[in-house]
């Protein structure tokens, strides 16, 4: 689940900002993703500012809202999926245990960042549409920006993991266009604390049926075998792929959730123009 104030992937923020007219409160979204059990749906509607209202302790876009109540983040969803309009409607309360003030520039000159609020969470996931419901790990973070994402990236493979003593694990290897890369491992304790994590050799995983490339960090195990490998394809887009992996990290085997990013297939016209079947947008 993603809340988008300027929605970074949306065809119609970028024409907007070609045209010089871009405003971030015109292009807001609210992204839900089930997957598994016959139950999948993906939903994604962009509305404009006069749908949506926001303050400091809570975001509304369309019928769906997001607050901060109690020190849980609770998250009222009703939308529509896409391409097949069914209903999308239900609860996602966030419980962190901590929150997290780590800030990181993605980029070289800090114009794209990235920052955890609450990467060691628990979850309580409640839906009547379709009808399921499961409690679990959960993790929080935010991403800014003051450009588009194709100005100064390549490619980006993201991915954190849940370790045993209740810690969270986050790896970020970001492709530049100006050249070289930035690499972030970071290891986010419960307590609020953030350590930095080793970052062990980077290994190909299998390309998508998109062709995207994915790479993964991962530790050898204990008998030298690789321990990286995909476990689920989970989005498999044109520019964007979601996995479920499996890898080693701090001495572990751990399953995590892994996404790669082509920015610049993302920019492609014929990706631009695919976009507004996933994404409908309300004015």
């Amino acid at each position: 689940m993603i809340a988008f104030v300027g929605s970074v992937f949306s065809p119609y923020y970028r024409r907007a900002w070609k045209r010089g007219t871009a405003r971030a409160d015109e292009h807001c979204a609210l992204n839900v993703c089930l997957y598994g059990g016959g139950q999948g749906r993906w939903a994604m509607t962009e509305r404009g500012a006069r749908h949506v209202r926001r303050g400091g302790s809570h975001f509304e876009v369309g019928p769906s809202r997001l607050a901060w109540q109690d020190g849980s983040l609770v998250v009222d969803i009703d939308e529509r999926a896409s391409p097949l309009p069914r209903r999308v409607r239900g609860r996602v309360t966030v419980q962190p245990q901590a929150l997290c003030s780590f800030v990181a520039a993605l980029d070289a000159d800090g114009r794209h960042r990235w920052g955890p609020i609450a990467p060691c969470s628990r979850v309580k996931v409640e839906f009547g549409a379709p009808g399921l419901s499961w409690q679990g790990h959960a993790y929080l973070d935010s991403n800014e920006g003051d450009e588009p994402i194709s100005e100064p990236f390549t490619t980006w493979d993201w991915m954190r993991a849940p370790l045993p003593d209740g810690s969270t694990a986050v790896v970020y290897d970001v492709g530049l266009r100006a050249g070289g890369e930035r690499h972030i491992a970071r290891r986010f304790h419960p307590d609020g604390h953030v350590t930095t994590l080793a970052l062990p050799e980077r290994h190909r995983l299998p390309d998508t049926g998109w062709r995207i490339a994915r790479r993964l960090r991962s530790d050898p195990e204990p008998d030298g075998r690789l321990a990286a490998s995909v476990e689920r394809t989970l989005e498999d887009t044109p520019f964007y792929a979601r996995s479920l992996v499996r890898t080693r990290l701090a001495g572990h085997a751990v399953t995590g959730v892994h996404e790669t990013l082509s920015a610049q297939r993302f920019a492609a016209p014929w990706v631009q123009a695919l976009l507004p079947f996933r994404m409908p947008r309300r004015a």
